[in-house]
This record gives structure tokens, sequence and C-alpha cells, in this order.
């Protein structure tokens, strides 16, 4: 049964494994399951896959569905959230999210996410892995099955990449060190520690590796170790990536003032650019994390403040990934690990506490038709 033909059955599950078959064309995960299900390529009955690349905008501390994507008529439900109009017919968000409304007809809303996880650090691992958290063993993240999968489209730049997002979440799990994320704290910054250090020429740098090589070659000999190759490889791939012509794509310098200026000055505003510049070069998948968003006191603040950036940040990438024409191959995601009650807690100054029982995600390119929601939630 394709979950999307009953959309009040649409859970988590359901949208992390529609999101992997949109990239991939298979199966990707038994969403919340207790097995891995078979890595093996799509058969002959699969849709084709028409995503290269995702694009995972993670809404950290839980995304109010409520005050965003999924508005109400019930002012008492409401409070200082209004609902606006969208380019799109029928769809309504909330007026924190003026320029989005401008781009929700390549949108799908997908109003019937819920979860069996209240709590941040168990909702958002599932979010990540699409596994609940069991003892001491940590799963893939998203990216590592994509990259696994999917494979690597540059031959030097990383095929996955963390902007501003956890290393806890974005890692390889039991796939090992080479599938993690290569992590970027700061946009403006880049790929930190990515260029010899002055006063080391390449000649230098050369004769380094080659001791280091015959050293850890006498090691591996004597004590043979899956862990410490895979972090051999890492290093390989490293050097690879210093030598690349195409290292310029981590750098935002080279955009215009006026596209940074489009995007928003904020840390997730140029982590999107950063984003769509790592997808026309060939990148498969990137997470960009914004965090602030448990807003259990005084929601409508907190709710206006996060949403001034993702808003100009969410529709630029959007407009932008589409006047490239890298939309159509790349998945755009809006993930959060749970909503809000829509209960407004005067004791909390108008705070929304968690609620894992509905929420809200969405998907936008690769195919995704846009301008509709899947699910709804009561009135």
């Amino acid at each position: 049964m394709n979950p999307f033909n009953k959309a009040d059955e649409l859970t988590r599950r359901h949208f992390m494994a529609n999101a992997a078959r949109a990239y991939l064309g298979v199966h990707l995960l038994p969403m919340m399951g207790g097995t891995i299900a078979s890595a093996a390529p799509a058969g002959a009955g699969a849709s084709a896959a028409k995503a290269k690349h995702v694009i995972y905008l993670y809404m950290s501390g839980g995304m109010s569905h409520v005050d965003t994507y999924d508005v109400k008529e019930k002012k008492d439900i409401m409070g200082k959230t209004e609902a606006i109009k969208t380019k799109a017919d029928g769809v309504q968000v909330g007026n924190w999210l003026p320029k989005t409304a401008d781009v929700m007809d390549k949108v799908c809303v997908i109003n019937s996410m819920k979860s069996t996880q209240g709590a941040h650090e168990q909702g958002t691992y599932v979010m990540h892995t699409s596994y609940n958290m069991l003892g001491t063993i940590r799963h893939p993240s998203l990216g590592s099955w994509v990259t696994r999968l999917g494979g690597r489209i540059h031959p030097e730049l990383p095929p996955f990449v963390a902007i501003n997002a956890s290393p806890e979440y974005t890692g390889g799990g039991f796939f090992g060190a080479k599938f993690a994320a290569a992590p970027i704290g700061s946009p403006d910054a880049g790929l930190q520690d990515s260029r010899r250090a002055s006063g080391v020429s390449e000649e230098d740098f050369a004769r380094r590796l080659t001791l280091a090589d015959k050293m850890n070659q006498k090691f591996h000999e004597k004590y043979p170790n899956q862990d410490v190759k895979a972090y051999e490889e890492l290093y390989r791939e490293a050097i690879n990536l210093m030598n690349s012509k195409d290292l310029k794509a981590f750098d935002l310098s080279e955009e215009s003032s006026e596209t940074r200026a489009l995007y928003g000055t904020g840390r997730f505003a140029q982590g999107c650019l950063l984003a769509r510049r790592l997808v026309q070069h060939d990148v498969r998948f990137v997470e960009i994390q914004l965090g602030g968003w448990d807003t259990h006191y005084d929601n409508f603040a907190g709710v206006e403040g996060r949403c001034k950036e993702f808003d100009q940040a969410y529709a630029a990438l959007i407009k932008d990934l589409e006047a490239t024409g890298k939309l159509k191959d790349t998945l755009v995601v809006v993930a959060t690990e749970f909503g809000r009650t829509p209960e407004i807690k005067t004791e909390h100054q108008g705070g929304r506490d968690h609620h894992p029982g509905a929420f809200t995600c969405t998907l936008a390119g690769a195919g995704v038709k846009g301008g509709t929601k899947y699910g709804s939630t009561d009135k």
C-alpha cells in the first residue's frame, strides 16, 4: 500500500520513506522497524528517482506547525498568528512566513506527521536515522544512507555535509566514519583546515605523507583494525579535497553581495546559500540546522524570531534552485522532531508545549507535486 493513498496514515516513517524513495527510487528503510531492509537497487517496477541531491533543513526544538504550515480558524488556538494566502490555491501559512507563501506552489505540506517520541534527543534521533535509540547502537544518519546507496557524484568533494548540525545526529553509525558528514560550523568560514599550513611547501607536505604511510603500514600489519583503515581513507579523501579545483564550492565570498543579501545574513541563511553552492558542485546530501524552536514560553515571540530567518532563506533557496535548474533534481526537506500543542499555555506567557501526536514537515523539488497538502489535523 502506498501511504500517500491514505493521507491520514502518513506518519514520520512514511514521510522519511517517501523522501528516500524520491531520492533513490527504493524503499530505503523500514521506518521505525526492527531490522534493516535490503539495500538492493530499485527493481524494474520502482519509479525512477528524480533527485540527485537532498537539502535537509532541520528545525531543532520542535517547530510549531499551527503557527507555520497548519494554521487554523479558531482564535483561541492561533493566538497572535493569522492565516495568510499563498501562491498555491487552498494552501495557507502563518503570517510569519510571507516570503514562503510566495513559493508554496512548489511545496508539498505533510500535516499528518506523528511520533511516539516527545523528547528532543529521542525525537531528533528518529528524524535523522528513522530508528528509535537502542542502547549503545548508533544507527547511520539519513545522509549516510544516501551516501552509501547513492554513491559519490563528485570524485573529490565530500558527498555528505552538515552545516551547524550536531555530529551526534549526522554520523555514519555502524557504516563507519567514512559515511559521516563533513562538518561545517560557520558557513562564512567554509571547510576548516582544508589548506596546507603556512610555511609548509607542497614538497614538504608530500614527504610527510610518505613517512606517515610507511608508519601506518607497519602499524596495520601488526594491529589490523577496520576503524583505523576507515580514518586513513578519510585522510586520503581530505588530501584529494585539498588539491581539488572545486574546493571553491565552500567559499561564500565568491557570491555577490546582492545574492548573499537575498538569503539573509544569519548563519542559517548563509548555510542555505552554501547548500545551493554545494549541490551545484555535486554534493549529494547537505543538512542545515536552525535551532531555537522550543517555545514553551512566549511562543509567538519565539516563532516570529525564528521565522524571520527561516522565511527569507527558505524562499530564496527555492527560487534560486529553480532559477539555476537544480530544483528539478534536488529534494528540499523541512523537518523537525515534533510540533507544538494547539493549546496556548497562559501560565507560560503564551507558550506551547511538545506535541508529537501531530506535526508538519514539507517537501519541495525533485518531482514533488507543489501546492499540495497531505493529511490533516483537527480543526
